[in-house]
């Protein structure tokens, strides 16, 4: 066989060797190592029709270069980074300027009573305490106050009311229990007094002072 035409073959056949290997390591064929009629050696991944033997599968990687794995990703894109921001109080939530007008016009209804009037003045007063940062107020808290103020119109509930709204801003703002707290203490004693005066027996009735004569000065007490 001419020179070239061997060449020719062989390099065919490690062209088809190379293609072949490559293909080992996904599919896992067999190639095989074929001789031809003309003693020339072929390469095929079916097995040899005359002479050949099947090729050792290491032969065939021993060109192949391990990669190692690299850790995945995912995770870590997916976990959510630790939170490094300051935690901070919670801001307080007090009515808007709109309903402290609503709140001031409801306070000067001259159909209510005394004490329902001053609890309104005092709710009124509480929330702007609480836009200048007192206390410690959530919208459901401000709930309870809108409530009690509706029921001070009512003829029935308003002094339930206004205890629940002042339990309310007690546990909200301490500086303002303690107000309610010395209020509550100082109506207590001026319905005592009230009641021992009423439980006090008449004494007896002062006599009328009889007439004096002009110029002269009586003596009746």
């Amino acid at each position: 066989m001419p020179k070239p035409l061997m060449r020719q073959r062989l390099i065919v056949g490690a062209a088809c060797l190379i293609g072949i290997a490559g293909c080992v390591g996904e599919a896992q064929a067999q190639v095989w190592r074929c001789t031809a009629q003309d003693g020339s050696t072929v390469f095929s991944d079916r097995p040899c029709p005359d002479k050949g033997s099947p090729m050792d599968e290491r032969r065939l990687r021993g060109n192949a270069i391990e990669v190692p794995r690299l850790p995945s990703t995912t995770a870590a894109t997916e976990r959510p980074a630790p939170s490094e921001a300051p935690v901070t109080a919670p801001v307080n939530d007090c009515p808007g300027d709109q309903e402290l007008r609503h709140m001031e016009t409801r306070a000067s209804s001259t159909t209510m009573g005394d004490k329902e009037v001053a609890f309104l003045r005092d709710e009124i007063r509480r929330a702007r305490q609480c836009r200048k940062g007192q206390g410690r107020y959530t919208a459901a808290d401000w709930a309870i106050s809108r409530e009690a103020q509706t029921a001070q119109s009512s003829l029935r509930g308003a002094a339930e009311a206004r205890l629940r709204a002042e339990g309310m801003h007690s546990a909200a703002d301490p500086q303002e229990g303690e107000r309610i707290a010395q209020q509550r203490r100082a109506e207590e004693r001026a319905a005592q007094r009230l009641k021992n005066e009423q439980e006090r027996p008449p004494g007896p009735r002062p006599l009328p002072c009889p007439p004096t004569p002009a110029g002269q000065a009586g003596n009746c007490r």
